[in-house]
């Protein structure tokens, strides 16, 4: 090169000086504020840290992820391709999961269509 400086920035809001929200800080695809709000809603503390939604958002992230991916494989298993409420159950009833899901049921019924 000349001597000259790439003037490349990454792309996305944070590389034209405008505010980036913290879902997209943090990486995640659960909304931070949608967290934030259901945890000011729902009066579980009378103070609130800024990076709680945050780090709360991240683990039912990680969580859902988790799940979904025991289901995918148990799906496999039994030479599936698509994820049902039964095998989710069976999933998450089966595996490291079971401590934290044994008091919830899945629903079996589908929603209608109309």
């Amino acid at each position: 090169m000349s001597g000259r400086r790439s003037h490349r920035r990454s792309s996305g809001a944070e590389g034209r000086g405008r505010t980036c929200s913290r879902t997209v800080r943090a990486e995640l695809s659960f909304l931070v504020s949608q967290v934030e709000r259901g945890l000011w809603e729902g009066h579980y503390a009378q103070r609130l840290s800024p990076t709680a939604p945050v780090y709360l958002a991240a683990v039912i992230e990680y969580l859902t992820a988790k799940a979904l991916e025991l289901a995918g494989n148990e799906a496999q298993n039994h030479g599936e391709r698509n994820i049902t409420p039964l095998l989710l159950d069976m999933a998450v009833h089966d595996s490291l999961l079971s401590t934290l899901f044994d008091t919830t049921t899945i629903s079996q019924v589908a929603p209608d269509g109309d």
